[in-house]
């Protein structure tokens, strides 16, 4: 062989040899690269979210479930922690064009991309990432996270949010409700907005009847309009709460009278004679009057040693509160909306007479 072509074709196996090297290690790189390359904005995920959610859509969370996703999370989107895909991957769509937007805790978070390319791997042809994540959603104008069940437990626990439900009062409201929320009907949210607190940092967590339901959605992009900046919504609704945690306070609800903070009368009386156990009745009476003649479930605590008890009263019913016309009980329930605007708490406004047997006389003042 001629040392010209033998040159040649050393040249050229060592060329091939350094193409294919290069190749390999790409491949590697790659295998161990944990970006995902599909990547969408926020305007991107705001047009794919809806109520109920496109069944040609699934937003999917992919942080840890307890410790990110309950607290807070874009609205529609599913559970799947990276971390437990292989347990969950019997949640994602059957149809493999479905379009799959995963997300997780920002640019420095790989779950997402990580998510991305199991998905992928296993078929899915139209897998993108939010790759600014959930942080970034909540920075978006008019934007509000969604909660979990467990989420507004901790919430009602912790006495300081207002839980309001959007359903309609007598079809749903009075049939069953979540623990201390309030009744603001999204249809007339106008009316009864001045039931909403008077501080525009309190948290309000909003809900109606499920996932394919608007009202709460509504009404909170409502209460965002009108500045309140702690709004979220539990999508889940009533339905997942009476599943999780059962039924509560379904045989009373309270309605609300004609003047700031009062009890409609009618529906005191009702609750007093058919079911007193569902609400937390404090008379605000000094002793010796309470002694005297009281309703038969009342607590005793004299109006001028309640401000130190607020933040022990009660969060699992309505709280009402009573005395013998109105004016201390009407002091009594500004002073614990000034500590615990979420409280869900009313006052009576009316003459009581009070009788020894627990009987009494009511007059509309």
């Amino acid at each position: 062989m001629k040392p010209n072509i033998l040159k040649t074709l050393i040249m050229t196996m060592v060329t091939g040899l350094v193409i294919m090297t290069g190749a390999f290690t790409a491949i590697a790189q790659d295998a161990k690269e944990p970006w995902y390359d599909q990547i969408v904005d926020a305007e991107f995920v705001i047009s794919k979210v809806s109520v109920p959610m496109d069944e040609t859509v699934m937003i999917i969370d992919a942080r840890p479930y307890k410790v990110k996703y309950t607290k807070g999370h874009i609205p529609g989107a599913v559970s799947i922690p990276f971390s437990q895909f292989n347990k969950k991957v019997d949640l994602l769509p059957k149809d493999k064009d479905t379009l799959l937007i995963y997300y997780c805790g920002g640019l420095k978070c790989k779950l997402s991309h990580k998510s991305a390319k199991k998905a992928k791997a296993l078929g899915y042809t139209n897998v993108k990432v939010f790759a600014k994540g959930f942080p970034e959603w909540k920075k978006q104008k008019g934007a509000y996270a969604a909660v979990t069940a467990e989420q507004v437990a901790l919430q009602i626990a912790a006495n300081d949010t207002l839980i309001v439900d959007a359903r309609p009062q007598k079809t749903k409201f009075d049939k069953g409700h979540i623990p201390s929320a309030i009744n603001i009907p999204y249809s007339q949210f106008d009316t009864l907005k001045g039931k909403l607190p008077r501080e525009l940092s309190t948290p309000i967590i909003f809900y109606c009847g499920g996932l394919k339901c608007k009202l709460s959605h509504k009404s909170a992009a409502k209460a965002i309009v009108m500045g309140y900046k702690k709004v979220a919504v539990f999508e889940k609704g009533y339905p997942a709460w009476k599943k999780q945690f059962g039924v509560a306070n379904a045989s009373v609800a309270v309605k609300a009278g004609e003047i700031e903070g009062s009890i409609d009368l009618k529906r005191f009386k009702k609750i007093i004679k058919d079911t007193p156990e569902a609400i937390t009745l404090i008379d605000v009476r000094d002793a010796d009057e309470f002694t005297k003649g009281h309703f038969k479930t009342a607590v005793s605590i004299p109006v001028e040693e309640l401000e130190p008890k607020i933040n022990t009263l009660p969060s699992n019913k309505p709280v009402i509160f009573v005395c013998s016309t109105g004016a201390r009980s009407g002091e009594a329930y500004y002073m614990v909306k000034d500590v615990r605007p979420a409280l869900n708490t009313y006052y009576v406004e009316a003459e009581i007479d009070y009788k020894k047997d627990g009987s009494f006389e009511l007059k509309n003042n």
